[in-house]
C-alpha cells in the first residue's frame, strides 16, 4: 500500500530517541520528508546519523528546539515555519506518590505534555486549514482513560491532551485535516525502560517487564510491552493520505488494556 509520504513534511517532536525516533524512521522509509528535532543540535545530528543507517535514501531536515516551553516551540516554529503533518510526540513523565508530588511537579507536566500541543497546534493548524490538507496526531497514552497510579499527574495530563486534540479537531469540519490523538499502551523505550529499573531495582530487565504488566498492567491482553517499531507503523499510517476518514478520534493501541467497551 502506497501511503503517499513522497513530498510531504513531517514533524515529530523529540524525535531523537524513544517513539519519536521510531516514528520519524517509520515515516522516511515511507519517502516522507522528516525534520527530526530534539534539544541539542548533537543530538539531532545523532539521530539523523541513525536513520541515514536505517533507511537508504532517507531525506530528512533538522530542527533544534525544546517545545516543552513558550521559547523553545518558537525556536522549532522559527526553524520549520510549515509541516503537512505534525506529530506531537515530545512528553515527560515520573513515578510519583500522589500525595507527595508538589505543585511544581504537576505544573512541569502540564507545561510540556499539554501547552506543548496548544501552541504547535495554534501555528500549524491554521495554515494546513488554508491548504484543505494535512494531519496532526497527538501522541496521547491509555493512561489517559485508564489512569496509572503510580503516575497520577502524567495520567491527567494525558486525559487533557486526548480533550485537546479533539477540540482542534472541532474547527476541521468539512475540511481535508484531521486531528487525533494515539493511545499507546507501556512500551519498550528507553525512558520506560528507566521507570521499570527504578520500580523493581536489581531485577533483571525480562522479569521486571514481565512483573510490571502483571502488577500495573493486569488487564493487557497481550501482556507484553509493545514495540517502538509497532507503535511507530500504526502512527505513520494515520498521518497517511489513506487514513482521511479518522478525525477526532481517541485510538487505542493498547494491546487489550483498557476494558471499556466505549
Amino acid at each position: 500500500m502506497d501511503l503517499c509520504y513522497s513530498g510531504k513534511r513531517c514533524l515529530v517532536t523529540a524525535s531523537t530517541g524513544g517513539l519519536g525516533f521510531a516514528i520519524a524512521t517509520a515515516m522516511a522509509r515511507e519517502g516522507a520528508t522528516v525534520v527530526v528535532n530534539g534539544r541539542s543540535a548533537a543530538s539531532v545530528d545523532k539521530a539523523a546519523d541513525r536513520i541515514r543507517a536505517d533507511v537508504s535514501g532517507a531525506v530528512l531536515e533538522k530542527a533544534v528546539g525544546n517545545s516543552g516551553d513558550a521559547a523553545g516551540c518558537a525556536e522549532l516554529i522559527a526553524a520549520c515555519p510549515e509541516v503537512d503533518v505534525l506529530v506531537v510526540n515530545l512528553g515527560i513523565y515520573e513515578a510519583v506518590d500522589i500525595y507527595k508530588a508538589g505543585d511544581d511537579r504537576w505544573y512541569d507536566l502540564i507545561e510540556v505534555n499539554v501547552m506543548s500541543g496548544v501552541r504547535l497546534g495554534r501555528h500549524y493548524l491554521p495554515g494546513m486549514l488554508a491548504r484543505n490538507a494535512g494531519r496532526v496526531i497527538f501522541m496521547a497514552s491509555e493512561s489517559g482513560i485508564n489512569p496509572a497510579p503510580e503516575m497520577p499527574a502524567y495520567s491527567a495530563t494525558k486525559t487533557m491532551q486526548i480533550s485537546l486534540s479533539r477540540n482542534l479537531a472541532e474547527t476541521t469540519k468539512g475540511t481535508n485535516v484531521t486531528v487525533n490523538s494515539v493511545l499507546p499502551g507501556p512500551c519498550r523505550t528507553e525512558g520506560v525502560a528507566r521507570l521499570i529499573a527504578g520500580l523493581y531495582p536489581g531485577v533483571a530487565t525480562p522479569e521486571a517487564e514481565r512483573r510490571f504488566v502483571a502488577e500495573n498492567r493486569p488487564t493487557s491482553l497481550i501482556q507484553r510491552l509493545s514495540r517502538p517499531e509497532e507503535v511507530a507503523d500504526f502512527v505513520t499510517f494515520l498521518g497517511s493520505s489513506r487514513a482521511g476518514i479518522v478525525n477526532g478520534a481517541a485510538l487505542r493501541i493498547d494491546g487489550g488494556l483498557i476494558r471499556t467497551v466505549m
